[in-house]
Order: structure tokens, then C-alpha cells, then sequence
């Protein structure tokens, strides 16, 4: 289909270029805020890992756009340099037209320039794009380069790019220069479904769209997002190609292909578990509550606990003879929450099951009364198991001494005592 006929005036999803906007989602935005730190930081050092087509490059040259025009950026594509490229390399981008071939010699030029600027109290930030494909004795010379120091900090800022974990080259016992200054450790994850419908809407907007949802409705978006794994790369791709396919509007989901997808770089070879990465910023879960299809409230779980009932004391407080004056609460351990039902009078639901305990994942939706509350969190993927001593004594006895004291309060009925049986949890 042509994009007149589509009412596009430029292509939405362009494969090669500038983008005609950055248009981001929650992983990008904290990858963002990751290297925005590592810049503001006096010894940063970070590494941003992520799969082919995850948008690292996007939101590298966004975020050098955005630092001030006084700090000297080199951004270096490392595939298959040695350590004397590497430093021309690095050299050049910060201006330098040389031509010395001794690695000794550019690493001495190199060492002055950025002891001079961070001297002035603004060290040179130095980028590798595909730092994995560096060269051995490459990794060793920016080893080396960690190890500079000013008196306010490290003379060299630095971000490691790369398609596919760092976590062996930077602990391997030639880099400790680099671990022992690693600020972040950040891996890319995908858009959600709902991310993914508002990234496509806003790129065909932004091409000239005036109905973006009638060109791709909801469920071409779903479908989008599921054949792209999330990656914005790939639905890029794939749009493209479904549009041009496409011979009525508006795009019918049959013309959407499903190619291989990338692997996340979280993921460790021969493991199903992610690799530890406690400086990524985690935001804290989201409840959207709704009743015959509108929204009546929306909050942040910014407390280890949140109550539902009837009562006004409850943090989520709905009117409903259908809903106990304490119906159920949502509980975090660690990076999971969990939600409990208080022996509600009607229940409660997830995704239309009946519930006791349950863990909660991304876009679960809570049913209690004739209401449903849509749990939001990007990184509660896996149903994890909530088991052992440890957690019912650290969770579900102080929950419900909470409670108690709580009910005390509004002159009501204790709960059951902790030695009564209790609901198992359920994976």
C-alpha cells in the first residue's frame, strides 16, 4: 500500500537514518537514566547490554544529543579493533589528527587529554558500541584507562555497548579496573503489549496519521508485539512490511510475518535465570482500578503493602456491598508482590480464578466484587514460588499482625491467630 493511500505523509517505521522521533518505552527511558547517571557520576562506568535490534543505538546517540557541548564524547564502534585502532580511534573522535602508530605513544596523547579535561572538571566520556568484538589486548588498554584519576574522581567516563552479556569480559581478572568502578550493569528488556500499541500509534501520528488506530487497531498491535518479541527494532521491521503488504485498510493480521527473534542478553548461556543486575532502577509496581470499563483510580504501590476493601481505612477503598470491609492485600518480598485473600465474603479472582495466595506477573488482572484492578510491573515476568520459613515469617506473620492492629483500631474482629491453618501459596 502506498502511504497516501494510508494517509502517511513519510514512513512511519524507517529502517535506516534518523529516526523522525525518539519514541521510547519504560526499559529505554531507565537505560536513559542509567547513562545520564554514569555521566553525572565522578568515577562512572556502566555497561548497556542488549539484543540486536533493542534500540541501543537509538538511545545512545539520544543521549549524547542531550549532554552539554563542553564534555568531549567519543563514541567508538569496537568490532574487531586492536589496542593501537582502538586509540586512534578514540583519539580521532576527540579531535586529534595524528599519525602515531606506537600503541605507547597514543596511550600517553590519550592519558593527557583526559587528565587536562578533567582537570577543568569536565573527564571526557568515552562510548564502545560492540565492545565485546574488541580485540583481547583492546580490553586491556581500557583497563588501563579506568585506572586514570583527578582529584575530583576517574579522568574517563565510560559505557560499554554491546549485543550479548559483559558480565565474563569485566570480571575477568584482567579487567578489575573496570568492575571495581562498575556503577550500572543494565540489560534492555522488551515493550509490553500495551507499550508496543502506543509506540506504533505514536510513530504513524508522527508520519502524518490522523486515525493511527484505524490504519493498526488494538489487535493488529497485539499481534505486532507478539511477532516482534517486543523489540522495537523488530516491530519496526515487521510494521513496515505488513503496511506494504497490506492492500484495504485497516491492516489485516494475516499480512503480519513472524521472523526469528532475538534473545534477551539477561538471559546466561544454558540458564533460564537473569543475571544479577541490582543497579537496574526499578520502578514500583501500579494498580489501575476500574468498574464497567472506567478507570476510577490509579496508584503506586510506594508501600510494602496495600489493602482493598470496603472500609475507608483500606488503601484502595471501593463502595461495593459485593466487597468485604477487608477483602484482600497486595504484598511485596523483594521483587515480587503477591496478593492475599482476607476470607472475603465473595472472593477473590485472578484472571477469572478463584484465589487464596497468589503471585502476581505483569498485566494480571485482580477481580473482587463487580470491580477489576490491573497489576502493572514490567520486571514481574515468572510466577516465582513464595516459599519456606523465611518468607512466613518475614511476609504473611507481619502482614497479619498488621491487620490485627489495624481491625483493633476500627473496633472489629481480630483475624485468626498465625498457628491457624492458612491458605497455601501458590506458584
Amino acid at each position: 500500500m502506498e502511504l497516501g493511500a494510508a494517509g502517511l505523509q513519510e514512513q512511519p517505521f524507517p529502517t535506516h537514518g534518523k529516526p523522525l522521533a525518539i519514541i521510547t518505552y519504560r526499559s529505554q527511558r531507565a537505560a536513559l537514566e542509567v547513562l545520564k547517571d554514569t555521566h553525572d557520576h565522578p568515577t562512572g562506568i556502566a555497561l548497556l547490554q542488549g539484543p540486536p535490534l533493542s534500540g541501543k543505538s537509538v538511545l545512545i546517540r539520544s543521549f549524547v544529543d542531550s549532554i552539554e557541548q563542553d564534555c568531549a564524547i567519543a563514541l567508538v564502534n569496537g568490532k574487531g579493533l586492536n589496542t593501537t585502532n582502538l586509540l586512534l580511534a578514540i583519539l580521532r573522535k576527540f579531535g586529534y589528527e595524528i599519525d602515531l602508530s606506537s600503541p605507547n605513544e597514543l596511550m600517553g596523547l590519550l592519558r593527557i587529554f583526559a587528565l587536562q579535561q578533567a582537570a577543568s572538571n569536565v573527564p571526557p566520556l568515552l562510548i564502545i558500541e560492540d565492545a565485546h568484538e574488541l580485540n583481547p589486548s583492546a580490553l586491556r588498554a581500557l583497563s588501563e584507562l579506568a585506572e586514570l584519576r583527578s582529584r575530583s574522581g576517574s579522568a574517563l567516563k565510560l559505557v560499554l555497548v554491546s549485543d550479548r552479556s559483559l558480565g565474563s569480559i569485566v570480571n575477568a581478572p584482567a579487567m578489575q579496573a573496570i568492575s571495581r568502578r562498575l556503577l550500572h550493569d543494565f540489560h534492555l528488556r522488551p515493550m509490553t503489549r500495551t507499550e508496543a500499541t502506543e509506540y506504533l500509534h505514536q510513530k504513524l501520528q508522527v508520519a502524518g496519521a490522523d486515525f493511527p488506530a484505524f490504519i493498526f487497531p488494538n489487535s493488529v498491535c497485539d499481534v505486532l508485539w507478539e511477532a516482534s518479541g517486543g523489540w522495537p527494532g523488530v516491530i519496526d521491521r515487521i510494521a513496515l512490511l505488513a503496511l506494504a503488504k497490506a492492500m484495504t485498510l485497516p491492516v489485516p493480521t494475516e499480512v503480519v510475518e513472524y521472523p526469528a527473534l532475538p534473545a534477551g542478553t539477561w538471559i546466561d548461556e544454558g540458564s533460564d535465570e537473569p543475571l544479577a543486575t541490582a543497579d537496574i532502577p526499578m520502578k514500583p509496581p501500579q494498580v489501575v482500578v476500574s468498574a464497567s470499563g472506567s478507570v476510577i483510580q490509579e496508584l503506586t504501590m510506594q508501600k510494602p503493602r496495600l489493602l482493598i476493601g470496603r472500609s475507608e481505612h483500606n488503601d484502595i477503598a471501593i463502595g461495593s456491598r459485593f466487597i468485604s470491609r477487608h477483602h484482600a492485600l497486595l504484598v511485596r518480598h523483594g521483587k515480587s508482590t503477591f496478593l492475599m485473600d482476607l476470607n472475603s465474603t465473595n472472593g477473590t479472582f485472578v484472571n477469572a480464578k478463584r484465589v487464596s495466595n497468589h503471585v502476581l506477573v505483569h498485566e494480571d488482572v485482580i477481580t473482587v466484587g463487580h470491580h477489576k484492578i490491573k497489576f502493572h510491573d514490567p520486571f514481574a515476568t515468572k510466577r516465582h514460588a513464595l516459599e519456606g520459613k523465611a518468607f512466613a515469617d518475614t511476609a504473611i506473620m507481619k502482614t497479619l499482625e498488621d491487620m490485627r492492629n489495624l481491625l483493633a483500631q476500627e473496633n472489629t474482629e481480630l483475624l485468626p491467630a498465625v498457628s491457624e491453618e492458612l491458605p497455601t501459596l501458590q506458584s
